[in-house]
């Protein structure tokens, strides 16, 4: 055989192994998805898994002006659609990850050559429907290579599956919606609203091409952590180039957007974060029980932080956050004033406690806190228990600094007990009359550290507050008039009478007496003898009864003290019960919750007012007008200027200079421990408490620690935000009178007609 022909046959030979060598591996990889395909390699998603991918969905609470408030999630996810992501944010995924998204069937073949070619140095050739296939449905894979390569081809085989299954703009939207962009931001809505405070709709063209940065490596490129700032820019800039490059910005917006420096609002949705938490957490316990007796059709029951509930309330975002903010405003500037006063107090934060007793009230605090019951649960003895509580240690604690903020220290855990009991609380509920929707809620200062709710878990001493009921009785009882006087003297209601187990004789605040007083300046100046006098001749049971219509269902004991606010009752239930007079004499028990929907929309439950006849419309309007005094000329004239003298040190904006009709109560218990103020205008009733965790906690002078020093502010405060946002159209018009109304209020007019000749009374 000659040279030429033996080179002629090892050549057919070789082509001829390389061919079966080539189809061979085609053969191997062709099989091997079908082995993939069948499940040879591990279970693949089923049609139905494919058509609803399991997702743990966060179930949302929305505000009335549909606003998202707050999620319960295991994962913070609350997916959209295809239509409500921005354009932009569309652009740069596909410049960034796939730029053939749109021309291939789920692999991107020339990707891969080239991605072999170059053994993976212009990056790899994994489609964005490779990558959602990888989120659904297996993970982040193996490291060994075997199993990485058989994972690989799993993922080529569901990503063809989900292109047949789903159009590109599903696949586009399911991916965003799969994400952890990290810091509780799964998927692209919770991760547009906590890095950008927005919705993703509004996202700008560098915010997008930020998200779209963190797809590569969420932690390694986060705009939130300093360490990877510096990365997250860069790689932002990478995708504005890219975007660039694809043609979706000219090169002069790439310029001018890579220049603009790397900018976030950062609002975690933690539960102890965000707007409304005390709302948010009294929900989440309504929801508990809820969820007990409204099963799904299959009899399972719906989970709250995996299905995906929408929760429609009754809450404004907008009056959510003006009360959000006066409360800090206020409470930020009287704490200070307190800590000063606490300086010259050898028993701070206390009054009024010997040190065994102060001994006791912290020994009863470590044994409720979350320390001592785990250490308990742990075995520990008591003897270790105690010394890890004068043990300092690293720790993170509530400061009024920059408006509230959590500061750095190292203490010991009973310097931190008594550190926390000297913080002032404060509650504030927001009502609309005749609705009785709930439209703000301030449960406490800060939820983080202070998770006990003055709203409706709360209940304190009422004061004064309470004493519209015992002038409601005698006004619905006895049609008594507000121009009707009374004797400015002491009154003993004497032992046995009320079941008394002595005589009783108030005294009024001033220690002044003489002369007389019509009901409007009793109730204006809080004089506690007509008062006394008042609940003497309705007696105590009618004004307990009232009480209960009112909605105040805490127990009221049929004692003549109720008349001077000794009972506890609820800031919610206070509220209730002085709306009931804003919304002409109908008892309406507010309301947080207008509607329940699955996460398909389908409505679960619908709410509606729970409503009651308890006054008439004229007794509720003469009450209003009793209480609109006590704003002009009494307690709370501080709303528009009056003469009183307040501590200029307390609050900015004496007087705050209201012109509007406002019905109004203070409220001052006794040592000061408890501030309260009722302010009511025909659409709106909010209600304000202050005071200290321990009743012992308090300013020890009553100019301070009067409710119109403590809670009015809040409220003046906060009434001045919400007149400034004239959308919200809060009324500042006058109370509307009944029909054929003709009792005359005006008791200055009434004693001229009469001819009565009368000196002025000393309201200071």
């Amino acid at each position: 055989m000659s040279k030429k022909k033996a080179e002629t046959n090892n050549f057919k030979t070789y082509t001829k192994w390389l061919w079966r060598l080539f189809l061979g591996g085609i053969a191997i990889v062709v099989f091997l998805f079908f082995l993939a395909s069948v499940g040879a390699f591990g279970p693949l998603p089923t049609f139905e898994e494919l058509e609803n991918p399991e997702n743990n969905l966060a179930s949302e609470v929305i505000s009335v002006d549909s606003k998202t408030i707050g999620t319960y999630a295991v994962e913070n996810r609350t997916p959209v659609k295809f239509k409500d992501l921005p354009p932009v944010l569309v652009q740069a995924l596909i410049a960034t990850e796939d730029v053939r998204f749109y021309q291939h069937s789920g692999i991107d073949f020339y990707g891969t050559i080239r991605a072999f070619a170059k053994l993976g140095q212009d990056g790899g050739a994994s489609t964005v429907t490779q990558q959602l296939a990888k989120l659904l449905f297996h993970g982040e894979g193996s490291k060994s290579l075997p199993m990485r390569l058989l994972q690989k081809i799993k993922e080529w085989v569901i990503a063809v599956r989900l292109e047949r299954q789903y159009t590109k703009e599903e696949i586009i939207a399911m991916y965003f919606n799969k994400q952890d962009f990290l810091f509780r931001a799964v998927g692209i809505r919770s991760a547009s609203r906590i890095y950008f405070s927005k919705e993703p709709k509004d996202l700008k063209i560098e915010e997008a091409a930020v998200i779209v940065a963190m797809l590569k490596n969420p932690r390694q490129f986060n705009p939130n952590r300093e360490v990877s700032k510096a990365k997250s820019l860069q790689r932002r800039n990478v995708v504005l180039k890219q975007m660039e490059r694809h043609g979706d910005i000219t090169p002069k917006m790439k310029d001018s957007l890579q220049n603009l420096p790397l900018k976030i609002d950062f609002s975690p949705e933690d539960t102890a974060d965000g707007m409304a938490t005390y709302f948010r957490e009294y929900v989440r316990k309504y929801l508990g029980k809820w969820i007990k007796e409204h099963p799904k059709e299959d009899g399972t029951l719906y989970d709250l932080h995996r299905d995906g509930l929408k929760i429609y309330t009754t809450i404004d975002s907008r009056m959510q956050q003006y009360a959000e903010e006066a409360m800090k405003e206020h409470m930020a500037n009287l704490q200070r004033v307190f800590d000063l006063q606490q300086k010259k107090n050898k028993t701070a934060p206390f009054y009024d406690l010997t040190n065994k007793e102060i001994a006791g009230n912290m020994a009863a605090a470590r044994k409720r806190s979350n320390r001592y019951r785990r250490m308990k649960k742990s075995g520990y003895s008591e003897e270790a228990i105690l010394k890890s509580f004068d043990t300092k240690t690293k720790m993170k604690i509530f400061s009024w600094k920059d408006g509230g903020t959590d500061i750095d220290t190292i203490m010991t855990p009973n310097d931190s007990i008594r550190y926390y009991k000297q913080f002032l609380q404060t509650g504030l509920l927001s009502v609309e009359p005749i609705t009785g929707h709930v439209k703000a809620w301030v449960g406490g200062i800060n939820y983080k550290h202070f998770q006990y709710d003055h709203v409706k878990q709360g209940k304190r001493q009422v004061g004064s507050t309470f004493k519209p009921f015992v002038y409601a009785t005698a006004i619905n009882q006895l049609r008594m008039s507000p121009c009707d006087s009374l004797p400015n003297t002491k009154w003993t209601i004497p032992k046995g009478k009320y079941g008394l187990t002595e005589d009783w004789t108030p005294e009024n605040a001033n220690l002044e007496y003489g002369g007389y007083k019509t009901l409007t300046d009793g109730l204006a100046n809080s004089t506690n003898v007509i008062t006394a006098q008042l609940i003497d001749r309705t007696t105590p049971n009618n004004v307990v009864k009232l009480a209960k219509n009112l909605g105040i269902e805490s127990n009221v004991p049929p004692y003549p003290s109720i008349a001077l606010g000794t009972v506890d009752l609820s800031l919610y239930e206070m509220v209730g019960a002085y709306n009931t007079f804003a919304s002409k004499g109908m008892y309406v028990k507010p309301m947080m919750i207008l509607r329940i929907e699955d996460k398909n929309g389908m409505v679960l439950s619908d709410f509606t007012p729970e409503t009651k006849e308890v006054l008439s419309e004229e007794s509720a309007y003469t009450i209003i007008n009793l209480l609109e005094g006590v704003t002009k000329f009494g307690s709370g004239a501080r709303l528009r200027g009056g003469a009183r003298n307040y501590p200029d040190d307390v609050v900015t904006g004496h007087p705050y200079g209201f012109t509007n009709p406002i019905a109004g109560k203070t409220g001052t218990t006794q040592n000061q421990s408890d501030g309260w103020f009722m302010g009511v205008v025909p659409n709106l009733t909010t209600g304000v408490w202050v005071g200290g965790e321990d009743r012992a906690v308090h300013f020890p002078d009553i100019a301070r620690g009067q409710g119109a020093t403590m809670a009015l502010p809040i409220w003046a405060l906060y009434m001045k935000k919400l007149y400034a946002d004239k959308e919200l159209n809060i009324s500042d018009k006058e109370f509307e009178k009944p029909k054929d109304f003709d009792l005359e209020l005006d008791c200055e007019k009434l004693k001229k007609e009469k001819g009565e000749i009368t000196e002025p009374d000393d309201f200071n």
